[in-house]
This record gives C-alpha cells, sequence and structure tokens, in this order.
C-alpha cells in the first residue's frame, strides 16, 4: 500500500490486536513487567501497543508470539466466530412440534418440544442414546420401564432410552418441555469430583 490510502479492513483488524494482546496477558496472569523481560520489548511499548497508541509490527509481534506460545495468526486474526444464533425452523411429528435448538444435526441435539392438549396411549419404545428432559409448562406423564411418573414445570428426568419409554401429557392438556438428546448414548451430564489443590 502507498500513500496515505488507508484500508478500513486492515485498520479495524489492526485496532483489534491490542486488545487481544491484553486479554491475553491477562489470561495468562502476567504483568508487563513479566512480558517485557520475556521478550526484550520495554514496558511503555507493550503498554502503547495494547492501548492501541502503537501500531503492531512483526518486530514487535514475533517475540510476543514466541512468549505465549502462539501464532502471528493467533495474534492478528483471532480466533473465527460463527454466527451463535440458531434459527429453529419448527417440524412436527405425531401432532407434536419440535424446535430444533442446536445447529449441529450429530452429537448432542437440543429440541423444544410443544405437545398440544390431548390424551394419548403410552406405547413405549426404545432406540440407542440417552435423553433429558425439563417441564417448561403443563403436567408430563413419563413412563421408563414400570416406572409411571407425573411431572410438573421445573422438573427434570434423565434416562438411558434403551429401556422402553413413553412421554405425554398427564391431563390432556398441552405440554412444553426441552429435551436433550445423544445418540451416542454417552449420559447428558458430567459430573466431575472436585480436585484438591496441592
Amino acid at each position: 500500500m502507498t500513500g496515505d490510502a488507508s484500508d478500513p479492513d486492515i485498520d479495524a483488524t489492526l485496532a483489534a490486536v491490542g486488545p487481544r494482546l491484553r486479554a491475553l496477558r491477562r489470561d495468562r496472569g502476567m504483568t508487563l513487567a513479566q512480558l517485557a523481560d520475556d521478550t526484550g520489548i520495554t514496558v511503555s511499548t507493550l503498554s502503547r501497543l495494547e492501548s492501541g497508541l502503537r501500531r503492531p509490527a512483526l518486530d514487535l509481534l514475533l517475540p510476543i508470539a514466541q512468549a505465549y506460545g502462539v501464532t502471528i495468526d493467533d495474534l492478528v486474526r483471532g480466533p473465527n466466530i460463527r454466527d451463535p444464533r440458531v434459527r429453529p425452523v419448527p417440524q412436527r411429528r405425531h401432532g407434536i412440534t419440535f424446535l430444533p435448538l442446536t445447529n449441529d444435526a450429530g452429537g448432542l441435539q437440543a429440541f423444544k418440544m410443544i405437545m398440544p392438549a390431548r390424551r394419548t396411549k403410552p406405547t413405549l419404545r426404545t432406540h440407542p442414546g440417552y435423553e433429558w428432559v425439563y417441564v417448561l409448562s403443563g403436567s408430563l406423564r413419563l413412563r421408563i420401564g414400570d416406572h409411571d411418573l407425573t411431572m410438573g414445570p421445573g422438573e427434570a428426568a434423565e434416562f438411558d432410552t434403551r429401556n422402553p419409554h413413553w412421554f405425554g401429557s398427564a391431563d390432556g392438556k398441552g405440554v412444553e418441555l426441552l429435551t436433550l438428546f445423544s445418540q451416542e448414548g454417552e449420559r447428558i451430564h458430567v459430573r466431575a469430583s472436585p480436585t484438591r489443590a496441592d
């Protein structure tokens, strides 16, 4: 690029470097003085880089990238973050409306289910997977094997879908619930034991 012309995209990319450098340093728990010792760059220059008062240049970014163990791309471009919004397209099956709440068709899937006001006879089924349900409104009847449960708003259940199961309205009125389903059969919740720092 020659002359005084400036590319807005390049300017925006370079303007984002300073905040990214500051966030990375703070994530690593480092002070400016520690980073200066590791890079050979003065505290003043590092401070001006992070605040955007100094334009990032290759001779400054290289030692910083080495100190953090990252690439220049990590410092300049940052992660490519896609639009996180889910735009659910309602699906109807057996009179029930399913609103997908995840973009990924594989792995863990989340749905909001809206069951119409009606009574249906329980027909227990089995299939590979693991499911978690959370009642938002209404009264849900859940059958799992010999268990026949009635659940209200705020109640949740999780179960292995290889066990015969069925759920529907407990009182013939509409029910809304959230459900998480994993086809691979992993348990929905991963519970970790707390570790003690030695």
